[in-house]
Parts: C-alpha cells; sequence; structure tokens
C-alpha cells in the first residue's frame, strides 16, 4: 500500500505546470479500487447493523442508552450515504450493475430513491452555478435581489429550507420521544418474540 502524502495549501497548482503535475498526483485515487471498496462496504454496513444491534440490546435496559448509540450510528449512515453518492456517479466500482446494486441498497438505507437521485444529481453536476437552471437536484438558492424582492412568508420558507436538516433532525427526535410513550407493551411483546425465537 502506497505511503500516505499530506498537501497543504502551498500544493496546490498555481500555473499550467503545476496543474500537470497536481493531475499526475491525483490520477491514482480517480480509479475504483476492489478492495478499498469492498472493505468501505464490510466496515460501513457492518459497523451499521452491528450499530442496530447494540440499540435493540438497549433497548431492553433503558432507551437512554440508545441515544449515544444512535449518534454514532448516524455518523455509519452518512458514511452510507457517501457511498451511495459514489454509486450514483459510478465511482465506487468499475462495473455499472455493482455501483447500481449497492446504490439501491444504500438507498434503502439511507431512504433516498437511488435511479431518481442519481438522475437529479446529474442535472444538479452539469448545471451547478447556472442560476438560470436551479431547482433541479439542488437546495432552493435565492439570489441576493431575488430574496429582498420576496415577500415575508417567501422569505420565511426560504430560511426554513436552509435549516431543513435541523428541522427534520428535530421532528425525528420528537418522533421518537413520542414513539416510546408506549415502551411498556412493546418491550412485552420483544419479550414474547425473545421466548418464540
Amino acid at each position: 500500500m502506497p505511503v500516505e502524502t499530506i498537501f497543504v495549501m502551498s500544493d496546490l497548482p498555481r500555473n499550467k505546470t503545476d496543474i500537470t503535475t497536481w493531475k499526475s498526483i491525483v490520477a491514482e485515487y480517480q480509479q475504483p479500487s476492489l478492495p478499498r471498496a469492498i472493505w468501505q462496504m464490510v466496515n460501513t454496513f457492518g459497523g451499521y447493523a452491528v450499530l442496530w444491534y447494540f440499540m435493540y440490546l438497549a433497548m431492553s435496559m433503558s432507551w437512554w442508552l440508545v441515544v449515544p448509540v444512535a449518534i454514532i450510528a448516524g455518523g455509519f449512515l452518512v458514511r452510507i450515504f457517501i457511498v451511495f453518492h459514489d454509486c450514483g456517479h459510478g465511482s465506487y466500482f468499475k462495473s455499472n450493475r455493482a455501483n447500481d446494486i449497492v446504490g439501491f441498497i444504500s438507498g434503502v438505507l439511507t431512504l433516498t430513491p437511488y435511479y431518481h437521485w442519481r438522475w437529479e444529481h446529474n442535472i444538479h453536476h452539469a448545471s451547478s452555478g447556472h442560476l438560470d437552471k436551479r431547482g433541479v437536484g439542488d437546495i432552493w438558492t435565492l439570489t441576493v435581489q431575488e430574496y429582498l424582492e420576496s415577500s415575508r412568508g417567501r422569505r420565511f420558507a426560504y430560511q426554513l429550507a436552509l435549516i431543513r436538516s435541523f428541522c427534520l433532525s428535530s421532528r425525528r427526535f420528537i418522533f421518537f420521544c413520542s414513539d416510546n410513550a408506549s415502551r411498556p407493551q412493546r418491550r412485552a411483546d420483544a419479550n414474547v418474540i425473545r421466548s418464540i425465537g
């Protein structure tokens, strides 16, 4: 395995010669590596499954034990989305079919439809930064002028859209807490299932 080299800002290309040198440095990372891809799948998907199992075990003791494990599992879910993203670009494996299979499975876990997301994301890359082609595969973006000309309601909606990750996280947490109100019955159900299985 090659020795990893650390680059700093001074290593960034300054002229055409530097760009050629830089391209040769990163060229080895532009091709998919099957051993690395499989290892990343094992430690990401496997780690996520193990964390789900720990959360299941912790639920029988206290759901407060689940929270720190769920936070770690959230990090693994981000890694799964990274795999999903790379499959969508066709860069995770050399095989398009392998990219589609792993991308689809990753999409199920991240609750993101793979084929539709891949289509939108490719449009996003084709039109990124082009203000006249906004709206497909990217977040809602307004120019300063558009924002200033917007109604108060539209400005408020825009601000909510910008913090949607916070809103979604809060909603999921509230759902998680309210769902645990029926905990005694579910604990009894889980004990029955354990005794049968």
